[in-house]
């Protein structure tokens, strides 16, 4: 089996001394795994880096063996963020939930769509609000829709704390979730707030049923805003 797609790399772990095993986020092909030899030379080695876009030539023998990538740059993402921690935080962050969370081979054009949405604005002042955004996009992608907007009120401040019964659990939302409005600037108790929301429904619907545990990227980033 050949074929050829476009994606970021998710992650990346040491397969024998010269090789690595990586998952990549593809466009038409989904989450799918593949050793690529050569991994650890200094060329190949530079741009296997978390959340780079890349072009993928896959092949394999057998549907139920991991196959070979060889791999091509598109798009080094990772290097323009290595001086921001908060943004890089947020991409390995995003990264490491879409490969916890996203079944083998099976195409999310739409969370593909919005990742990449996500990346192109992450030079943005609001690039957090994006980020909590692309985290209930991605709620409801893969299944469980938060229906924020059946809360919604006028007397609704965008600072303020609200508590809400969803399914069962209840939780603290800011307003501006409920609104669904960006706000020019938070504070980031309220940034933090949101990011305890997201990570809430992620564990109480996702990661706790499957014995899972959140991501300790994601738990980094959360810790920036305290």
């Amino acid at each position: 089996m050949k074929w050829e797609d476009e994606g970021y790399l998710l992650i990346k772990r040491k397969f024998r001394e010269n090789a690595n095993i990586i998952n990549v986020f593809t466009k038409n092909k989904g989450k799918v795994s593949g050793i690529v030899y050569g991994g650890n030379s200094r060329k190949i080695k530079n741009y296997l880096q978390i959340s780079n876009k890349l072009f993928i030539f896959f092949n394999s023998k057998s549907e139920n063996k991991i196959g070979y990538f060889k791999t091509e740059l598109i798009n080094a993402v990772t290097p323009i963020y290595f001086h921001d921690k908060k943004r890089t935080s947020a991409l390995i962050s995003l990264c490491s939930i879409l490969d916890l969370l996203l079944p083998e081979s099976q195409p999310y054009k739409n969370i593909f769509n919005s990742f990449e949405k996500f990346i192109l604005s992450l030079n943005l002042d609001n690039w957090i609000f994006l980020y909590i955004l692309f985290e209930i996009n991605l709620i409801k992608e893969l299944g469980f829709d938060t229906n924020l907007k059946i809360f919604q009120n006028k007397d609704i401040s965008l600072n303020s704390i609200n508590n809400v019964m969803i399914d069962n659990f209840n939780y603290e939302v800011p307003g501006f979730l409920i609104s669904q409005k960006i706000p020019e600037k938070l504070d980031k108790s309220i940034i933090k707030k949101s990011l305890i929301f997201t990570r809430n429904i992620f564990l109480n619907k996702f990661l706790i049923p499957n014995n899972l545990s959140m991501p300790k990227s994601r738990v980094i980033l959360e810790n920036y805003f305290n």
